[in-house]
């Protein structure tokens, strides 16, 4: 999660036109556009994504909460988009492992954002965390860490 001091320093994505055509890939991926998952804003390292309500991403009809799913795709969009604010240009980004702590459901009736860091980038691995979260980051639908695999064209895995 951003510190206070790391939102006064915000700097711009590496490659801000290279960054811009990964956001339309991900938004124009099937499952993305079929939940709505859409782009919000973005600085070096961090993404934020906006997963809209709607009656279709229901997980308990009764109490009209969201599917836990849904949230968890989310989280990896985001996760995995941060880590292109980085790059310099195309490179693919797998997801190795997802660990969501689910902190409380989300309510229905309200869309679900998630602001995603990449903290920290070696040669062949990135590192994330992500808070999903309706209408304050402070009260989290859920907390989330990754570790993406890096490989680009022209690099031996």
């Amino acid at each position: 999660m951003m510190t206070e001091t790391s939102k006064h320093d915000l700097k711009p994505v590496l490659a801000p036109a290279f960054f811009a055509q990964v956001m339309q890939w991900f938004e124009a991926l099937p499952h993305c556009k079929q939940l709505g998952i859409r782009y919000v804003s973005s600085s070096a390292g961090v993404v934020t994504l906006e997963l809209p309500f709607s009656e279709a991403i229901i997980g308990n009809p009764e109490t009209r909460v969201l599917h836990g799913g849904v949230v968890t795709t989310l989280i990896d969009t985001a996760s995995g988009s941060a880590i292109y604010t980085l790059l310099p240009g195309p490179e693919g980004v797998a997801t190795l492992d997802l660990r969501i702590d689910y902190l409380r459901p989300a309510k229905p009736d309200e869309p679900v954002f998630c602001t995603a860091e990449c903290y920290r980038m070696t040669e062949h691995i990135a590192f994330t965390r992500a808070t999903a979260y309706q209408d304050d980051i402070n009260k989290p639908v859920a907390y989330a860490v990754g570790t993406f695999a890096r490989t680009s064209a022209g690099k031996e895995g």
